[in-house]
Parts: structure tokens; sequence; C-alpha cells
């Protein structure tokens, strides 16, 4: 099946440009940013174990299409005549498109969360989030603390104002749940989030990593092997919440229910 053919199955278009979201006149840097983006949602090893034959085909594409359109000469052929030579392709997608992936992005650092956790907190991006996630929640702080970005229990004061705000303006809806929370769920949030804390300091320490560069990027490799996918998206939003060296800044925090379930499950058998 020619990469066409394959974008029309896995993404429902033909058109390369339409796969990664972006206009015809993006730049190289546009289309880096937005194979990244895309990447990301279908890297082999960021998927459940039956999602990752499809994921690794739709992972194949997008890198095709990403070497075709940051080759100037190839993006003009595609560009003038809206086909691409699956000779050519079929040589390029037996590619190792997982080394192909880690030498365009590089590892990020404890340094670059820091970083970015300084740019977002009190940006309109953040502003954006928080409402979209308030909306979402209807107005639950516990959903809302899991699912914003560096929205430790510190930040709580921070985020109520900018909601408060907003309810004030009629921007948002009131929701009685964020208004007149009782002090005890706060309460067991705060010691959740210490509870988690720990968790993450014992696994470093578990595994005699560092606090430097990517310590919990190995953490995550490491329990992978021991725990398949069900670690993975807990472990990345602790490293966004504490400041590890993960790949992402917040996740939803799917492995952990999915674990007590399967391990009560254990014990009633």
């Amino acid at each position: 099946m020619g990469l066409l053919e394959l974008c029309e199955k896995y993404f429902q278009t033909t058109n390369l440009y339409e796969v990664l979201q972006i206009p015809e006149t993006a730049s190289d840097k546009e289309v880096k940013k937005a194979y990244h983006k895309l990447s990301l949602k279908v890297h082999p090893d960021r998927v459940e174990e039956d999602e990752k034959l499809e994921a690794t085909e739709k992972f194949k594409v997008l890198g095709s299409i990403h070497e075709i359109l940051t080759d100037k000469d190839k993006r003009s052929i595609y560009d003038e005549t809206k086909s691409v030579d699956d000779d050519d392709f079929n040589v390029i997608v037996d590619r190792d498109w997982g080394i192909y992936w880690r030498c365009l992005f590089k590892k990020i650092t404890d340094e670059d969360i820091r970083a970015y956790e300084k740019e977002y907190v009190g940006s309109e991006v953040e502003r954006q989030d928080i409402k979209q996630v308030y909306l979402t929640a209807k107005g639950d702080m516990n959903y809302i603390v899991d699912h914003v970005q560096f929205a430790r229990t510190d930040q709580e004061p921070r985020i109520r104002e900018i909601v408060n705000e907003m309810i004030k303006t009629g921007e948002v809806p009131e929701y009685k749940i964020f208004t007149h929370e009782p002090a005890s769920r706060r309460q067991k949030r705060i010691a959740k989030e210490k509870k988690e804390a720990k968790l993450a300091e014992e696994m470093q320490k578990e595994l005699n990593l560092s606090s430097g560069p990517n310590s919990l990027e190995l953490t995550i490799k490491q329990k992978q092997k021991e725990r398949a996918n069900q670690i993975d998206s807990f472990i990345e939003n602790l490293a966004a919440k504490y400041g590890g060296g993960s790949k992402k800044t917040a996740t939803k925090r799917k492995g952990t229910p999915k674990t007590e379930t399967t391990t009560k499950n254990k014990r009633r058998k």
C-alpha cells in the first residue's frame, strides 16, 4: 500500500498537509512542530498493547510525511503534483523511525521543564486551560488540580482567583462544588499530593537514580518493563508536578485506578 493510501486509511485524507493539520505555506519549523505533536499521540511506546500495531503504522506514515515535507526537492514535487513516488516511499518506510524521531527531538531536562513552567504559569494559555478544565470538570477542584499543568495544591488560591473572576464576569457558570467545596476535600488533595511526591522519590531511590536530567524518564522505562504501560502516564504526571525529567508536562493518570482495580480483583480470586 502506498503512502497516500495509508494516509487515507489512518487519517481519512490523502493530503499530507491535512494529515499534519497545517497549511501548505507552513515553514519547516511548523512542519516539525506538527509532526512532533501528532507523533507523540501515536508513538508505539505510549499506547496500550492492543493499539501498538496500528500506532506503529501511523508512526511510520507520519515520519514519512515529515521526511518528504522537510526535503526541499520532494516537497516541491509533491506541491506541484499532489503525489508521491511510492518506490521512494517503500525505501524510506523501512527506516527505523524511532531513531529518526529521537534524532529530531532532544530529551527534555529539569531545566527545560522549569523554564516552561515559568513561561506557562500566569500566561493566557494557562488561563484558557484552566477555563476548559473547569468547564469539563463542572467545578471539581480535584479534577482541575490533576489536569492543569503545574497545578499543585499550593497554586490553588491563584487558580481559584482566576476562576472566580471568570464566574464574576459571566465567562463561566458557577458550580457549587467549586464555590462551596468542603475543607476536608482540600485536605485530602494535600495528603494525596504528599503521598505521590514520596512515591516518586522512593521510585528514584529504588532504581538508584539521581535527580538530574532525564532521571524520571529512566524510571518510566524501568517501570514499564515491570508493569507494562499502566504506570507510564502516572509517573509522567508526577514529573510535571515535581520537576522530574519527563517528556510530558502533564497527563491524565490512567494507570493508577487501573492498577488498583487489578489488584483488588486478584485478591478476590
